[in-house]
């Protein structure tokens, strides 16, 4: 019989870190002098007391190691569980969202997916701006730590290629997950505090520069202005430009180049396809706007760099109406959004390395085609590929393709129009953030959806953050069998 308690443990501890995390935009708002501090302190209050008993409720099933089962459960169990936690000072904050819109902000805060149903966030309370940093902050750490363990161990989508760089933590997931996470998380928190100081030189306030400092490295993308970054002096589009790049990159790299060692960062494949396709599609984008107002403008080179890079890694921040920008450029930056960043990262989407073992798998058959009695084998790195990695991965694809194709159609059977459906269902899935069309591109936000699209965009966010497969697993009879 399947044991819930070890996974009920984990979880509660997890709500009850969350709980703890109000405190912080608690205080905030004491010092600022406004009454929505009780809000946090209610909220805080419930979530701690819920957290605490459920993981006692719990403890005494708590055993060394997680089954393949527990794990599967585990990892999407805890991705439910904040969001529904995190909701709470939305639905009773400043911000009086009906529950629906406050789950929709806090399950894309937590997949650091950055889409909104909020407007007037210039006038929101500071407490509940930094709480949605600090939803993007936990979230990136958190699906780090779930892509270096627990997705290679559970053989997800082709992640199994990286169980070596995850440490080998076969058999012995919670103990090695928290080593992982404790290496990861000084790294983290260097990169943070390094974005932070940087927006502070390049003219940001502190409160901003620690916010959007949070929700960049995380690669979130929640702003704390309906303008976003167009809100601030272009030297801050540079750097955020910069860190986007850096939070999309493999942070088992930022953990050997820490060690003193570079030359696995300066070496990775994965890296030079990620930094070669950002330049390619910066190179595209900018060449078309100055091609489109026929002389040399650095503010276009800018917007194209930031909004291109935003999209890929899936950060989601704004510094321009890319809708204004023609077909060619939208059709471009749709596709971006679909290519996403490294495998180990804060960013999102398929991966780099998927097109890489696509394009090697590819390039194989045509071989084959040619020469049919040779071997050819596909490599990535360097090194053979197996079966069982191309087979996650082919299979990654074509329930990423269906998924999104269904999604896009149970959207449009809501009453939304075609854009917005298919934008809508490739931003949540890619856990991107903001759409296209006049509604959900990037000068709207998500607030006029119908109730059912929101939900739908919420589930697609977790099945999209956690990988796809990670969760269809349990809704088949031989994963509660087994």
């Amino acid at each position: 019989m399947l044991d819930l308690r070890p996974v009920g443990y984990v979880v509660g501890l997890l709500v009850a870190m969350l709980g703890a995390a109000m405190v912080l935009p608690m205080l905030v708002d004491l010092v600022e002098g406004i009454g929505h501090w009780q809000v946090f302190a209610e909220c805080a209050l419930i979530t701690t007391l819920t957290g605490g008993v459920m993981a006692l409720s719990c403890s005494n099933g708590v055993r060394q190691g997680l089954t393949i089962q527990q794990t599967f459960l585990l990892t999407t169990g805890v991705w439910l569980a904040l969001p529904l936690f995190g909701a709470l000072p939305f639905y009773f904050g400043a911000t009086e969202a009906r529950y629906v819109d406050a789950f929709f902000e806090a399950m894309s805060g937590l997949t650091t997916t950055g889409s909104t149903v909020f407007s007037g966030l210039d006038t929101l309370p500071k407490g509940l701006l930094l709480w949605r940093g600090i939803l993007q902050w936990l979230g990136g750490i958190g699906i780090i730590v779930v892509a270096m363990v627990f997705l290679p161990e559970l053989r997800v989508g082709g992640m199994q290629i990286f169980r070596t760089e995850s440490f080998d933590t076969f058999g012995k997931i919670l103990p090695r997950a928290t080593e992982i996470a404790t290496r990861i998380s000084v790294i983290y928190v260097a990169l943070t505090l390094i974005c932070a100081l940087c927006y502070l030189g390049a003219g940001m306030g502190a409160f901003d520069a620690i916010v959007h400092a949070m929700t960049t490295i995380a690669t979130g993308g929640f702003a704390n202005y309906d303008a976003s970054f167009a809100a601030f002096d272009p030297a801050v589009s540079y750097v955020a430009t910069l860190f986007m790049l850096l939070a999309a990159l493999p942070f088992v790299r930022f953990v050997q180049l820490s060690a003193g060692t570079a030359r696995p960062m300066l070496r990775d494949t994965q890296i030079h396809a990620f930094l070669a396709t950002a330049l390619v599609i910066v190179f595209l984008i900018a060449g078309w706007n100055l091609w489109q107002q026929k002389t040399i403008d650095e503010g276009a080179v800018r917007a194209a760099a930031f909004n291109a890079v935003s999209l890929m890694t899936g950060t989601g921040y704004a510094n321009a109406d890319y809708m204004q920008w023609g077909s060619f450029a939208i059709a471009v930056l749709f596709f971006t959004g679909l290519i996403g960043g490294c495998a180990g990262s804060t960013a999102c989407s398929i991966k780099i390395f998927r097109y890489q073992l696509l394009f090697a798998s590819i390039r194989s058959q045509l071989q084959k085609t040619r020469s049919p009695h040779g071997i050819f084998t596909p490599r990535y790195a360097g090194r053979p590929v197996g079966e069982d990695v191309l087979n996650s991965v082919m299979s990654f694809f074509v329930f990423f393709t269906v998924t999104l194709g269904l999604l896009s159609v149970a959207l449009a059977m809501t009453g939304l129009d075609f854009t917005t459906s298919v934008s809508g269902a490739a931003t949540a899935l890619a856990n991107v953030g903001p759409g296209f069309g006049d509604h959900i591109g990037p000068s709207g936000n998500f607030a006029g959806l119908n109730d059912t699209a929101k939900w739908l965009l919420a589930a697609a966010m977790l099945i999209g953050r956690l990988e796809l497969m990670a969760v269809y697993v349990m809704f088949t009879v031989q994963f509660w069998r087994a």
